[in-house]
Formats: C-alpha cells, sequence, structure tokens
C-alpha cells in the first residue's frame, strides 16, 4: 500500500475528519480527563505534532493517524504517569511558555478496516522519522500492549518483559516498537487515570456496574475499582515506557 504520510500542518484538510475514522478504541479510555489539554488543541495548537496518512487506492481518505507531544523531561526519569504525565507537562509548558526538551508519542491509529495490514509498523517509523526532523535524538512513547486486557489480573511488570523463544515481546504492540529500534525501559504504573460516576461507567461499558470491588471491563488492561456505596468506579492503567534512540 503507497502510503502518504505527512503533517496535519501540511494537510490541514484532515482537521474536520481527524476524529471520524473508525477505529477500535474503548469508549472508557476516551474519557481521560487529561486528554483534553491536548486533543482540544490538535488543529490548533499541535498541527506539527500529527502526522495523517493516506494512500493511493482511497486518496483523501484518512487511513491512520499518529500523535505526539513535546514536553520538559528537564532530565529526569520517565514519569510514573506516563500518558498524563507527558500530555500534561507539554500542556504546562506551553501556557508558561517554558522549553521543552523531550517528545513523546500519544497515539497511533489505524482505520479499523486496514488493521493487519502493517501500517502500525510504518507509523511507529513515520513518527520516529518526524521526531528526528524536529531535532530531538529520542522518542518516547507510554505504549498500551494491544493483548493485556486479555490478561487484567498480571502485573504489568510482569507482563511487560515477558518474551518469546526468538527474544522479542511477548505482545504484539510491544514487538512492534522494539523492531523498530525501541527497546522496553520500565512501566508507567498509573499511565491513564479515568473516573466517574457509576451512571458515567454503566453508559461507557454497558455493565451493571453494582458491586462494589473489581470489575473487568473488555478492553481495559487492570480491572477497574467500584465503589458502590460512594458512587464511583476509578480506572488506572498501567503503560510501557519505550524509548526509541533517533539518528
Amino acid at each position: 500500500m503507497p502510503l502518504r504520510v505527512t503533517t496535519l500542518a501540511e494537510r490541514p484538510e484532515f482537521a474536520s475528519s481527524l476524529w471520524d475514522m473508525d477505529h477500535t478504541w474503548h469508549e472508557f479510555v476516551l474519557n481521560d480527563p487529561i486528554a483534553d489539554l491536548f486533543y482540544a488543541r490538535v488543529t490548533t495548537t499541535y498541527q506539527d505534532y500529527v502526522l495523517v496518512a493516506d494512500d493511493d487506492a482511497e486518496p483523501g481518505r484518512l487511513a491512520a493517524r499518529a500523535c505526539m507531544i513535546p514536553f520538559a523531561a528537564n532530565g529526569g526519569p520517565l514519569p510514573d504517569d506516563g500518558w498524563d504525565g507527558v500530555i500534561r507537562s507539554g500542556w504546562l509548558a506551553r501556557e508558561r511558555g517554558a522549553d521543552t526538551d523531550a517528545i513523546s508519542a500519544l497515539e497511533i491509529t489505524v482505520r479499523r478496516d486496514l488493521l493487519g495490514t502493517g501500517l502500525s509498523a510504518l507509523m511507529v517509523a513515520a513518527l520516529r522519522e518526524h521526531a528526528a526532523r524536529l531535532g530531538h535524538h529520542e522518542l518516547v512513547a507510554p505504549v498500551r500492549p494491544n493483548r493485556k486486557h486479555l490478561e487484567p489480573h498480571t502485573p504489568m511488570s510482569e507482563y511487560a518483559f515477558r518474551t518469546r523463544s526468538d527474544g522479542l515481546p511477548h505482545d504484539a504492540w510491544l514487538r512492534v516498537h522494539v523492531r523498530a529500534g525501541g527497546k522496553i525501559v520500565k512501566v508507567a504504573p498509573r499511565s491513564m487515570v479515568v473516573a466517574g460516576t457509576l451512571a458515567e461507567w454503566r453508559g461507557w461499558t454497558g455493565l451493571p456496574f453494582d458491586r462494589s470491588g473489581p470489575v473487568e471491563v473488555p478492553g481495559a488492561l487492570t480491572p477497574v475499582h467500584c465503589d458502590v456505596p460512594h458512587d464511583h468506579a476509578v480506572y488506572v492503567e498501567p503503560n510501557v515506557w519505550v524509548s526509541h534512540t533517533l539518528t
């Protein structure tokens, strides 16, 4: 598939359809409140950090997108609050007019009918190349392993470092990153936090949320903590920090 990858700044015609692409994200993931600090400003502030892809077969129809954000690492370790942390750091730096010295990937989304065609690996390569063009020597990513939801009770510290007989990661999405040159660094234990009332969680998942305790939610990497007397449930998602050294 001849894929054309550009920035949203170069292809502003994709701005109006950026979020219309048929995808596989679960509704609860889309309700992390920190996301508003980035996604509400994508088309006005972060156009140079969003990659859009279409192909010769369907020019002008979005095939995939990828997002990244500059943030202030200040020489410190990768944050335990992962995805939320880099978005918050990037937003605060921009609001304060402070310097950013690092860049993090945030997502790669491939149109549902194109899953399994190798576009994810191509978009990882495109993110690496674009980060290098922007002058960075490292691209980090709080990766959401795509098969972890099948083992919600397995600690991420165990799952993330599980390998196959060939030494590559057990998880397919982690494998894509490692094959592209990435190195698994550590777990981000509270990378995303989604809190809501029980009514909100019922709306997001279609589950009853009528008993206190851990609730297994389809697509969730860990159980959701449900507290019926206090009318809320909280999901704390661990991700896996991967570092891509760029040449």
